[in-house]
């Protein structure tokens, strides 16, 4: 399934990824919009990184954006991954 605003595929493996757009709006005004890397099962916001330190700011509101409660931090920066899992 596919449509200007979002792209839906399924894994054979089982896991349903979705991207679609946000807009942000700021006192009724909308100024922008946000496209997560990936949401999985509908539920959860995977941010893929490669920084030296993982910041919990951004994911924040990427979750207050898309009214979710489960973020999922993804840091390829080191030679062993880093993650974080956020709950709002």
């Amino acid at each position: 399934m596919c449509s200007l605003n979002s792209w839906t595929f399924s894994l054979d493996l089982g896991v349903h990824l979705k991207q679609q757009r946000f807009d942000v709006v700021y006192k009724t005004i909308r100024v922008g919009e946000y496209i997560p890397d990936l949401i999985v099962f509908e539920q959860i916001i995977v941010d893929t990184k490669t920084i030296e330190n993982i910041q919990h700011t951004q994911i924040l509101n990427y979750l207050r954006i898309t009214n979710l409660r489960v973020g999922l931090i993804l840091n390829f920066k080191k030679p062993k991954l880093e993650w974080q899992r956020i709950v709002l």
